[in-house]
């Protein structure tokens, strides 16, 4: 399966508590931190609630 390498970017601040319990779920706990996860179907669905704040990139 594909793998989805992800950044967050932009700060969780001014953030809804939904989103910063989801940045953590994903392994993004500060910013600039990236992690390489399979893109999987609960995976993309949790890139989607954050998009705003973070960048994906696809890798092998």
């Amino acid at each position: 399966m594909a793998k989805i390498k992800i950044t967050q970017t932009i700060s969780k601040i001014h953030t809804t508590e939904r989103q910063k319990r989801t940045l953590e779920a994903l392994g993004l706990k500060r910013m600039h931190a990236t992690v390489i996860v399979e893109a999987t179907p609960q995976i993309l669905g949790m890139v989607g609630k954050v998009k705003h704040l973070v960048s994906t990139e696809t890798t092998k």
